[in-house]
Formats: structure tokens, C-alpha cells, sequence
């Protein structure tokens, strides 16, 4: 069965996309940590990242790297955080989060955005790339 990742990347699901290329796919988290919380993944279906071939392993490093500056481009904050937990979806993905603090890397305050904002801050973002 796809991962929910799997169904946005085919557009079965809808999403605050915020890049694709051939390979990834980068989209606002819908539960953030903070505004402009991004998950970055392959569109190959692998559960875990060490299981990745080195090519799509360096590969998401490097278009996480490219959605990371321009999420430090759009957001205000101290610096973009990244994190691959992947407990919740199987599934690899990279959380990149702008950090005001430690507390926002936690996974325990999360903000809540409109549809608007979600669109707004996609769209800021988007156009940083």
C-alpha cells in the first residue's frame, strides 16, 4: 500500500507543494513545528534512510539543502533545523524547521496556520528557489 507521502507525490492527496524535481519532492508538514516547516522526500518509497542507495541518499541531502535556503530566504529566524526521525510514515523524509529556539525542534509545540498562511508561506517560499 502507498505511504501517504507516496499519494501526495501522485497528487492523490493535496499538498502545499513546495519544489519537485525528478527525483524529490519538498511540501509544507500540515501539523508544523513552526511556520515553514518542510518535509523534504524521495519520491522513491523507502522506509528508512539508511536503507537508500548513496546516489538518492546524497541526493535528498543536497535538495533539502537547496529548500533549506530558501526557507532561510522567506522565514525569519535564527536558522533552519533539520531532522530525519521517521517514526510516523514509512517512508524516508527530511523535516526541515526554522528554528527560533530548541522548543521548536521538539516535536511538542506546534502551530496552527490557515489554509491562507499555509498557502502564503508556501508561496514565500517557492519563490526564494
Amino acid at each position: 500500500m502507498p505511504s501517504i507521502f507516496t499519494k501526495i507525490i501522485n497528487a492523490e492527496i493535496p499538498c502545499y507543494k513546495i519544489a519537485e524535481d525528478e527525483n524529490y519532492f519538498a511540501f509544507l508538514d500540515i501539523n508544523p513545528n513552526s511556520k515553514g516547516h518542510t518535509l523534504c522526500v524521495p519520491k522513491k518509497e523507502v522506509d528508512r534512510i539508511m536503507d537508500l542507495d548513496q546516489e538518492t541518499y546524497m541526493g535528498l541531502m543536497a535538495f533539502s539543502r537547496r529548500v533549506g535556503k530558501a526557507i532561510e530566504a522567506a522565514i525569519d529566524c535564527k536558522r533552519v533545523g533539520l531532522t530525519v526521525i521517521g517514526l510516523e510514515v514509512p517512508h524516508v523524509h527530511v523535516h526541515l524547521i526554522p528554528l527560533q529556539g530548541m522548543q521548536d525542534a521538539t516535536f511538542q509545540n506546534k502551530v496552527v496556520l490557515t489554509p491562507e498562511e499555509f498557502e502564503a508561506t508556501a508561496e514565500s517560499i517557492r519563490s526564494k528557489m
